[in-house]
């Protein structure tokens, strides 16, 4: 059963260095607990050592999945440009369908271009990218119905596209905001926003004028922080009371790795 916190928590494990199969047992381990969500990075290459072996996202969330019953399955964040978002689309539904209910999709505009380098995608200026994640956004909606679906953007194009399964319900897209144009796009079009705790104070007001801007309800998009694991240092339960007291409606515990994991699991 979920624990009985004032907001949800979830966790991010890191999928750096690890193996699958510590990973499902981190997923089993966080619903036992009482967590809501567990998260993956989307990243194919380490940030760190290059080396790093490096789990993908959306395999290691379909192998939690599976291997749960309760638990949320999330992306921290999808990095857009990996791929188009028609293919993110099927990606994400069909994970969906093997967890209904429990998929979330975080999204951002990426920013590890060493991977891109050494892959050979492209990875063009900051201003481009978040053109072409607010027009993946625009086609994923599109899309999580079914279709057919036509769309003809500066970047993507649909016409009398389908994509099955349909998920039911469509994944919350949260738009990963660490900047003030990140913010402010959250604010617009995402069902959650979510930034890191040190960015916080300095955002906060960005996406609070944003929302009246776009006429939007504080309560129609989540605010989710993520703290870092060097922040996370007294219960879960009084983290969370003092982050709702604070705007937030839901929180994810950031790049754990063992012994940090093991850390946190004693503060409950």
């Amino acid at each position: 059963m979920p624990a009985p916190w004032v907001i949800p928590v979830g966790l991010n494990p890191t999928v750096c260095g690890v193996s699958g199969a510590w990973w499902i047992e981190v997923a089993r381990r966080a619903e036992a607990a009482g967590f809501a969500t567990v998260w993956a990075w989307d990243h194919f290459i380490s940030r760190g050592d290059l080396d790093d072996s490096w789990l993908e996202c959306f395999t290691t969330l379909t192998a939690a999945a599976v291997s749960t019953e309760r638990i949320g399955v999330g992306t921290f964040v999808v990095n857009n440009v990996n791929r188009h978002p028609a293919v993110l689309a099927n990606i994400v539904a069909t994970l969906a369908d093997l967890a209904p209910g429990r998929v979330e999709l975080g999204m951002g505009i990426g920013g590890h271009p060493v991977e891109h380098e050494s892959y050979g995608m492209a990875f063009g200026p900051a201003r481009e990218r978040a053109e072409m994640l607010e027009e993946a956004v625009a086609v994923l909606r599109r899309l999580f119905t079914g279709g057919p679906a036509d769309y003809e953007g500066r970047h993507y194009r649909l016409t009398e596209a389908r994509s099955f399964p349909a998920p039911d319900p469509p994944p919350r897209i949260t738009i990963a905001g660490m900047k003030p144009a990140g913010a402010r796009m959250a604010a617009r079009i995402g069902d959650a926003w979510t930034c890191f705790d040190d960015g916080y104070d300095a955002l906060r007001p960005v996406f609070d004028a944003a929302l009246e801007e776009a006429g939007r309800s504080p309560a129609e998009v989540g605010v989710i922080v993520g703290l870092h694991h060097e922040a996370i240092a007294e219960p879960v339960a009084d983290l969370a009371e003092r982050w709702r007291d604070r705007g937030a409606t839901e929180l994810i515990l950031f790049d754990l790795d063992q012994d940090e994991l093991d850390r946190v699991l004693e503060l409950l």
